[in-house]
């Protein structure tokens, strides 16, 4: 599983260390990832997913986890975020129908 978030795409990124003699030596910054449970109103469930703390804000501020995933680019998610998507875009369908 890459360090990556599902939402923002933040992923490992790879830096210096500046000694106070100026040495460098390289390292890596690593998001800040969680494994969270975010509720998804269409499914009625709760959903997993491994986000950044950022991308777990930039959720909240859309209106939800429904709301933020309907309104995002297939080009910006990640392959798992794109499958929730999907589900809850097919269970919203269900639920016009009926």
């Amino acid at each position: 599983m890459p360090r990556e978030c599902a939402v923002t795409g933040k992923r490992v990124m790879s830096g210096n260390n500046v000694s106070h003699a100026h040495n460098k030596t390289r390292r890596k910054f690593a998001p800040n990832l969680q494994v969270t449970s975010l509720y998804s109103e269409a499914l009625g469930q709760p959903v997993r997913l491994r986000l950044s703390v950022s991308g777990i804000r930039t959720v909240e501020h859309a209106g939800g986890l429904d709301a933020f995933l309907l309104g995002a680019a297939d080009s910006d998610l990640s392959a798992e975020a794109r499958r929730v998507k999907r589900r809850i875009g097919k269970a919203r369908a269900k639920r016009a129908a009926a």
